[in-house]
């Protein structure tokens, strides 16, 4: 060896020691007392490596300790703040974790402590669980690092605060006076925190003490978590009905990933809006999918007001249609009809019918149809909350045929399309709200709306599809003054399309959509037709 380096065996580990004794015995006793003597471990730490990792983090964790707990993630500079917030910002103490059986790396875990702040004080009780894995650096046993570990509902971005609440409590209540919980009306939780965030100073109530989650700075309103001392709340009308509302609670719990509004077409007031998401996600109002067929509506509104056919004129279903290099095919087993109406075609949902139509229209026609008659796409909607307002930009190539049939760039929500099929019921655009407009002052959207010749030939082809189209299976018995479309939007990556159904029932439109659940029929349609039903 070269002069200046000793070895030693420690342990059954060869040790080098590079210069003077001092300097070779503290990497030795550093490196004994962090683990890295065995840090060339490599593949998912074991069953006493998740123990003891875990301890120490819970430990650190307990004593308020945020840069040691912090040393045990994958990820201090990331968990550092957030686990000094925990203690710091959000006055959580005397805080006890009782680890759950792990479940080969991931740890549950349940968290008791207290919150205090200004001579108040309140139990926390929570469950949460962590992963440890691998350093990929250290190759230590570290907890996987994610905001969740520290409660469920932190995502990145988001801390912990207890204050006095940033905006007033508010009793949101339906349109008959009774009022509205997250606890009896689950979807409808962050949609009453923004409500919260957005009117409570206005409904006249006054601030009280809470725990909440501050979620990245516009991204949502506070999440309360915990109150210390109860404001006194305000009191907030909102155009919602609580029966159709449960209706449209339990129709979205059968489908995953699901979403639906309710609007009354003789006022645009929003019934119902409901979802049933993993992320939480308020899809109902601001999500941004294509439509499938539900677009036809548009579609053939752009027809007949172009004057290129009428509802009993000619929409020949072919078995396929060109346009600049790109084919389009109906759903399987369809068989075409050379001699088919826009009637039918709009019934049996024959996209080639459509597709036929691209070369006598401009760039633009759908776009102007949209925006013009039926309000969408000019992101002016007041609704009381954040909404999308729909998206049919003017395209060319393949994708302007694909807008006949809602694919392409075209995007909508449920909130959209239940307004297209309010605006074809009536003839009106009324822009939907969820609040009334006199609360705040706000201006509605307005549009031309459809000329009455145009309204009865839509109403009459939904009709159809409702009673004897692709629809009739989910519609036909409700009864009423009934019409429907159903919708199919393909995506790539999915194994299955996203299902789009809209309809209406006497003075209720609804619009639904389900990701990677198939046709309209599978499941949006069930959702509508469980929503009109409870709304007729």
């Amino acid at each position: 060896m070269r002069k200046g380096v000793k070895a030693a065996v420690i342990g059954g580990v060869l040790v080098i020691f590079v210069g003077g004794a001092g300097y070779g015995t503290y990497n030795v006793l550093s490196a004994l007392r962090n683990g890295d003597v065995s840090s060339t471990r490599t593949g998912p730490p074991d069953a006493a490596e998740v123990r003891e990792t875990t301890q120490k983090f819970f430990a650190a964790w307990e004593q308020g300790n945020a840069s040691a707990a912090a040393s045990y993630t994958n990820n201090a500079g990331g968990a550092e703040p957030l686990l000094k917030a925990y203690t710091q910002d959000a006055d959580i103490t005397g805080v006890h974790i009782t680890p759950g059986t792990a479940t080969g790396a991931t740890v549950p875990f349940t968290v008791k402590a207290t919150v205090s702040y200004a001579g108040k004080s309140k139990p926390l009780d929570y469950k949460s669980e962590l992963t440890v894995v691998r350093g990929q650096t250290t190759h230590r046993a570290l907890v996987d690092w994610k905001p969740s570990v520290v409660h469920p509902g932190l995502e990145i971005g988001d801390t912990l605060v207890t204050d006095e609440s940033a905006s007033p409590p508010i009793d949101a209540v339906d349109r008959n006076g009774k009022v509205l919980t997250k606890d009896a009306y689950p979807s409808l939780g962050p949609i009453l925190d923004t409500l919260r965030e957005k009117y409570g100073a206005k409904a006249g109530g006054s601030p009280g003490v809470e725990l909440v989650i501050r979620h990245q700075a516009g991204s949502a309103a506070d999440t309360t978590l915990l109150t210390l001392a109860k404001g006194k709340p305000g009191r907030l009308r909102t155009t919602l009905s609580a029966g159709v509302q449960a209706a449209a609670e339990k129709a979205v719990r059968t489908y995953d990933e699901s979403s639906v509004v309710a609007v009354q077409p003789s006022t645009g007031e929003v019934l119902a809006v409901a979802n049933h998401r993993a992320d939480g996600f308020n899809a109902a109002f601001l999500g941004k999918l294509a439509p499938g067929s539900t677009m036809k509506i548009i579609t053939a509104a752009t027809l007949i007001d172009n004057g290129i056919t009428t509802a009993n004129g000619p929409a020949p279903c072919t078995p396929d249609a060109l346009w600049e290099g790109q084919t389009f095919h109906n759903l399987k087993d369809l068989a075409p009809n050379l001699n088919a109406t826009l009637s039918e075609s709009f019934a049996r949902s024959c996209n080639t019918a459509f597709i036929k139509y691209t070369d006598d229209l401009k760039t633009d026609s759908l776009t102007r149809e949209a925006e013009d008659r039926f309000g969408l796409g000019r992101d002016n909607w007041q609704t009381g909350i954040p909404s999308f307002d729909g998206s049919v930009p003017a395209t060319g190539g393949p994708d302007m045929a694909a807008s006949l049939i809602g694919q392409g760039q075209v995007q909508m929500s449920p909130l959209n399309m239940a307004s297209v099929t309010a605006t074809a019921m009536t003839g009106a655009f009324r822009q939907p709200v969820l609040v009334p407009l006199s609360l705040d002052g706000r201006e509605a959207a307005r549009a031309r709306g459809l000329s009455a010749g145009t309204v009865q030939q839509l109403r009459a082809m939904m009709n159809r599809t409702a009673t004897s189209g692709t629809a009739a299976g989910v519609m036909a018995r409700l009864g009423g003054t009934i019409g429907a479309k159903t919708g199919s939007a393909e995506v790539d990556g999915q194994a299955k399309s996203n299902s789009w159904f809209t309809g209406y029932r006497n003075d209720v439109a609804a619009a639904a959509m389900a990701q990677d659940a198939g046709h309209g029929i599978d499941a949006a349609g069930p959702i509508v037709a469980a929503v009109l039903r409870a709304g007729g």
